[in-house]
């Protein structure tokens, strides 16, 4: 579905079910995916690649150099950027620093992602955030500069978790209350991921 006012360049690839509302902009290189959402006066540039199911919400500009991966999710007016430097009096197009959003990734209203960062899968970006570094996985991140807080489950729910765990443990692990997966946060490498554990509500 594209709406009348908004423009979808030739050659741009759009998938089935993808909806392009008011006075949005996809530009001819654009390749995007299936069931995906942007919103009013949305911009996707030339060299942009985007995955199915992400949504992008209104006032975001998605610019050459970015590439969103499935089921991301990009809030109002969060903002992305290609250039580290810039000037208006001097070309930079051949210094474009890339950006990838992984998986699953939420990025909050009005954030700020400062290119050529990788946000981890299913990492939660607060509203108002400036990202100057990678994301790991699953983590919760806010302020100016970000800080990580804490972790996000896939469902969006808040692990109960420290950022790393006590000195002297091993692991840590917490359980999504909505859906019920249990995570499993290691102290030797930092990361954490989801198990095949399989527990009743409230084990962890």
């Amino acid at each position: 579905m594209i709406h009348p006012t908004a423009i979808v360049d030739a050659g741009a690839q759009v998938g089935e079910g993808t909806r392009v509302w008011h006075f949005a902009h996809i530009c001819a290189g654009a390749r995007i995916g299936k069931g995906c959402s942007f919103g009013q006066n949305v911009f996707v540039g030339n060299d942009v690649l985007i995955g199915d199911n992400v949504k992008v919400q209104n006032n975001v500009s998605v610019y050459d150099a970015v590439t969103l991966e499935s089921d991301v999710f990009c809030g109002p007016s969060m903002v992305f950027t290609n250039v580290y430097n810039p000037r208006s009096a001097v070309m930079r197009k051949n210094e474009y620093r890339r950006t990838l959003v992984r998986q699953g990734a939420t990025l909050g209203a009005n954030c700020t992602i400062v290119c050529g960062v990788t946000i981890g899968r299913y990492a939660f970006v607060g509203a108002g955030a400036v990202v100057q570094k990678d994301v790991p996985d699953f983590a919760l991140m806010v302020g100016v500069p970000a800080k990580q807080i804490g972790w996000m489950s896939r469902h969006g729910e808040r692990l109960n978790l420290p950022v790393k765990p006590p000195s002297g443990a091993d692991l840590g692990y917490a359980q999504c209350p909505a859906t019920h997966e249990v995570y499993r946060l290691d102290s030797r490498t930092g990361r954490l991921e989801l198990t095949d554990i399989t527990a009743p509500a409230g084990t962890f």
